[in-house]
């Protein structure tokens, strides 16, 4: 198909093999040129830019951007991207920090007996940031069987655990990384657990709000080599 456009000075550009003649370059609007191919439009801005007709010209970059394929949008990097490259497993980061579990598979937090320190592990995926500081819900009660898992033996340790830290203004965390389980709090069951970071220890306070316990902390953790 051959498009001609006749400019100001009576000087006739085409594009492609029919002929289509304008009375002026002005018949040339938004939706006409729109209805060509991407190779016509192209054509004819070339046409346009060695007449000067620079009307033409900046509709037919219009008509070009809105074909361009949207540019794909990066997703945000998942909790898994984010784990550290070394982990450890949950029981040996404990044994690190001076602390052996009584339950290696329920417990997730103990007290070291040199100096009565508690060190609790905190789930990543679960930590919040917000105003410069980090927190984490630690425990929280069964109510209405929605955390029953605050009920086991694992859950009554923990509680007694936050309570400690409580009156000791102070407590030791690791993180742990892994994978959820829809319907299930991380310390009960998870998809998968990769284990904890063994370079980073948080200096943390707990926190009572209501019924439940909270690990806060500041904007940056003290990192400390177990």
């Amino acid at each position: 198909m051959t498009f001609e456009v006749v400019d100001h000075k009576g000087v006739t550009m085409q594009v492609g093999k029919t002929v289509f003649k304008p009375k002026n370059s002005s018949d040339w609007t938004p939706e006409r040129i729109g209805q060509l191919s991407t190779q016509d439009i192209r054509q004819l801005r070339v046409n346009a830019e060695r007449l000067g007709e620079a009307a033409i010209v900046a509709q037919c970059d219009g008509a070009l951007a809105a074909r361009k394929p949207a540019a794909k949008r990066r997703s945000a990097p998942s909790a898994h991207a984010k784990r550290p490259s070394r982990l450890v497993s949950r029981g040996k980061a404990f044994q690190a920090r001076g602390v052996y579990l009584p339950g290696a598979d329920s417990s997730w937090s103990g007290v070291r007996r040199s100096d009565g320190v508690v060190v609790i592990s905190i789930w990543a995926g679960a930590v919040v940031s917000s105003e410069g500081g980090c927190s984490c819900l630690l425990w929280a009660p069964n109510a209405d069987g929605s955390r029953p898992w605050s009920d086991t033996p694992g859950g009554k340790e923990r509680l007694e655990h936050c309570q400690l830290a409580l009156r000791q203004h102070g407590a030791e965390g690791l993180l742990v990384y892994g994978e959820p389980l829809d319907g299930h709090v991380p310390e009960d069951k998870a998809r998968t657990v990769y284990g904890v970071d063994p370079e980073l220890v948080v200096q943390l306070r707990v926190e009572q709000r209501g019924a439940e316990y909270w690990a806060v902390w500041g904007a940056k953790a003290k990192e400390r080599p177990l």
